[in-house]
């Protein structure tokens, strides 16, 4: 079944072109919502298969392994697949919701960006991972700005100036990588940059570049300042699909390239810190529910990415509870995003300064954003309760001062990260009711449908931690087995793939 992964891209390609072509709006709507649910059905059939069979892979045009455009699928893509699509079911229905799909090119560059997001969780090739993250951007830009208001241009031009620049980085990182090991194919680089200058040097430009277009630190600062300036279901697609395809790479390629080194878990570790105190606390700063969001889209990152500084003990278990906390915190901040979304649609505006006594007024909305919260802190009976205690045993089992040290700064952060949505809390739904509005004036149900969704999938995830638990295991068992991927990608007869033997040596 490996020649169904390249439908995965072309199928919503397809359908971005068949969009276009739609005159009638509920067509278009049906097929940029219809699409990622067909993702969804895809990702399980897919998880289903490679836990049963292992990895598979497709080479394009059937050349041999390393020279084809490869295509390849483990249970830590398929798992990924599935949620990054429940993530564009619900903000895509939200959009259709709100009217966005009134323009006749937002169903099809959403198609596009779904493109650009299978493309780049499917392919085993460095290069060509670029290529879909560009397939990603280019309707990002469109979206990232499709009102023309001032803000979301100027938010726009940050977003298109920060990424260029990380793709340009990006290019120059695989670029040199091709020129010291004269592949760029994942299966073909098993273990080049543990231990090799040159290498690692390359490697360590392509990972600037991710974490750059991931948001995490020291090159955050962009995305604060561009993802609120859009629409909500737009920012709610991107904090789901975007930020997270990153963390995928990040982990494929700790675990393919660097073949787990640990002599990098000082710099992991020192930064992640840094990045979960920054998030925690810069959102108790900011004059917008979403911006105040944003910053928790940051705060998440580094208790993902630093479980890859604690693969010495059980590689396994270390890598699941940072997939876990992965999942949990794409359903729980678009859940959040589009609740705040349903307030923006319906009052006009998103300032903390201008809400209040929401609680009263709007009790399924509070009762909403604050499961999101609690979820977002590691309160039950929500996903993030399992997704912290995982990350804390797994980190502890680590040992050391520096396990401590971190167990402590994510207690810190979950403080920090309550303290920024109590702010809202108190300003936004206590306080006096607000007499600029007439009391007539309700959030629609229909716009909380999607958030609702999204929040019982957390409920679900809490309820059924221990078969969610199993499946990340198995996720990462299928990422952990790099002969098995080695082996799908390249074949038996391997053509134009060097002899790293020596490399892997060098110094």
């Amino acid at each position: 079944m490996d020649w169904t992964l390249p439908l995965f891209a072309a199928v919503p390609l397809f359908s971005a072109a068949v969009a276009v072509l739609l005159p009638w709006r509920r067509a278009r709507d049906i097929l940029h919502i219809g699409i990622p649910v067909l993702g969804v059905v895809a990702g399980v059939w897919l998880f289903a298969h490679t836990a049963e069979h292992g990895t598979i892979a497709h080479n394009v045009g059937l050349y041999v392994g390393g020279v084809a455009i490869p295509f390849a699928a483990d249970t830590f893509s398929a798992i990924m697949i599935i949620t990054t699509m429940i993530v564009a079911t619900a903000t895509n229905w939200f959009a259709t919701l709100t009217g966005e799909t009134v323009s006749r090119y937002y169903a099809s560059l959403t198609l596009i960006l779904i493109t650009g997001v299978n493309g780049a969780l499917l392919t085993a090739d460095l290069f060509n991972f670029f290529v879909f993250i560009e397939v990603m951007l280019l309707p990002s830009y469109g979206l990232i700005t499709m009102s023309g208001t001032w803000a979301r241009l100027a938010g726009g031009r940050t977003f298109v100036l920060v990424n260029l620049a990380a793709s340009t980085l990006l290019l120059v990182g695989v670029g040199i990588m091709y020129g010291v090991t004269g592949s760029v194919n994942i299966a073909a680089l098993q273990g080049t940059a543990a231990g090799n200058g040159p290498a690692v040097v390359a490697m360590g430009l392509v990972i600037i570049a991710i974490l750059a277009k991931a948001g995490a630190f020291p090159v955050h600062t962009w995305l604060p300042r561009t993802y609120p300036t859009t629409s909500a279901a737009v920012m709610g697609l991107f904090s789901g699909l975007h930020t997270k395809v990153a963390v995928y790479m990040l982990y494929r390629i700790w675990v393919h390239i660097f073949d787990l080194e640990d002599r990098w878990n000082w710099l992991i570790i020192t930064l992640m810190i840094i990045s979960m105190l920054i998030g925690a606390f810069a959102g108790l700063a900011e004059k917008s529910i979403r911006q105040v969001l944003a910053y928790q889209m940051i705060n998440g990152m580094p208790f993902i990415l630093v479980m890859l500084a604690f693969t010495s003990g059980d590689p396994e278990r270390a890598l699941a509870a940072g997939l876990l906390y992965t999942l949990h915190h794409m359903i729980t901040v678009a859940a959040l995003i589009l609740t705040s979304g349903a307030i923006e649609e319906t009052y006009a505006t998103g300032l903390i300064s201008r809400l209040s006594g929401l609680a009263r007024r709007e009790p399924v909305v509070a009762a909403l954003f604050g499961a999101g919260a609690f979820s977002i802190v590691g309160f039950p009976p929500f996903s993030g309760m399992w997704g912290k205690l995982l990350l804390v045993f797994e980190i502890a089992r680590g040992g050391g001062w520096w396990a401590w040290l971190v167990i402590a700064v994510v207690v810190v952060a979950s403080v920090g990260a309550l303290l920024s949505l109590l702010r809202v809390w108190r300003e936004v739904f206590w306080g006096q009711p607000m007499q600029r509005y007439p009391t007539s004036l309700r959030v629609s149900p229909r716009l909380l449908a999607p958030p609702v969704l999204l929040v019982a999938g957390s409920v679900a995830m809490f309820a059924l931690a221990g078969p969610l638990l199993d499946a990340t295991l198995t996720a990462t068992a299928g990422l952990l087995d790099t002969g098995g991927y080695a082996a799908a990608v390249l074949g038996e007869d391997p053509v134009g793939v060097p002899d790293m033997t020596g490399l892997q040596g060098a110094r």
